[in-house]
């Protein structure tokens, strides 16, 4: 199964357009993301809609930053691009006829769905602000050593 990176892509975009561009165009991020802009767009549109970036077309518009990046939480973004699943098992079917099947996909669901609190907490805890001083960190370390 493939997994569902716009969570951290748009964590990246957002880090970037913090440190590096004010305002930066559907072209340049899906640059950045070897994407597309349609699909761009389309990601950052649920940002837009729930305040976190806003948008200008026509010439010099782009996106930029709506709130600073210690008002924005992992989850917050997770929840602007639509909550999507955290995790890619779980039952095969949704009904199951055998009881052992029906055994093991409560006790599995029960284990998953006490993941999926602790794990949405934590994004609830950690800010977009907090991953950029971690990169902060890094390019303060990488320029050290060159």
């Amino acid at each position: 199964m493939r997994r569902d990176s716009r969570l951290s892509r748009m964590l990246h975009v957002l880090i970037h357009m913090d440190r590096h561009y004010k305002r930066a165009t559907s072209d340049t991020i899906a640059q950045m993301l070897g994407t597309n802009a349609v699909v761009v767009r389309r990601t950052m549109a649920g940002l837009r809609k729930q305040g976190y970036v806003h948008s200008e077309q026509g010439h010099g518009g782009g996106w930029e930053l709506a709130r600073e990046l210690t008002d924005i939480s992992l989850f917050d973004v997770y929840q602007a691009i639509g909550a999507p699943p955290l995790f890619a098992i779980g039952p095969s079917v949704e009904q199951p006829e055998c009881l052992v099947e029906q055994a093991v996909d409560a006790r599995l669901n029960d284990a998953l769905q006490e993941a999926e609190t602790l794990l949405l907490e934590r994004f609830r805890s950690v800010t977009v602000a907090d991953i950029a001083q971690d990169f902060d960190a890094c390019f303060a370390e990488h320029t050290h050593h060159t």
